[in-house]
């Protein structure tokens, strides 16, 4: 994503491993995208709040999430805060390997997904499109 940005375009990443993200820190420089990533080492809640604090409502173009599935929701109303009318919000692993779908299965990850799924599916604040690609990618356009 961030090999896709303008030259003063900014790609903000949240993460709780400083481990991973050493690894990934040490391929931006070397695919030379190092300056337009911002990365986070704390609690994704945390940073997107100080997001909305900071940058404030309306400032982003698009998110993308792919973290704690139990938190999926939290993260949603956050980013759909940060967006600007007509951003994108795209949401990975919504099939949950199919879980989602299985009424017999029941944890905590699996039902958040499964309420998520049908929250945004009736999100008047969103147009949105489930696709069946790999694990299922949930794509949400703001409205105005």
């Amino acid at each position: 994503m961030a090999s896709a940005l303008p030259k003063d375009g900014k790609l903000v990443c949240c993460d709780v491993s400083e481990e991973w993200t050493d690894i990934a820190c040490r391929y931006w420089k070397e695919a030379g995208i190092l300056q337009r990533i911002e990365l986070h080492l704390a609690p994704a809640l945390e940073t997107l709040d100080g997001l909305l604090r900071g940058d404030g409502a309306g400032s982003f173009d698009f998110a993308f999430i792919d973290a704690d599935k139990s938190n999926y929701d939290a993260y949603y109303e956050a980013c759909l805060d940060l967006l600007r009318t007509g951003g994108v919000v795209a949401l990975d692993n919504m099939l949950w390997g199919g879980e989602v779908a299985d009424p017999d299965v029941h944890d905590r990850d699996t039902d958040a997904l499964r309420a998520l799924n049908a929250k945004i599916r009736d999100d008047k604040r969103v147009d949105a499109c489930l696709m069946t690609v790999g694990d299922g990618v949930m794509v949400a356009r703001k409205r105005a």
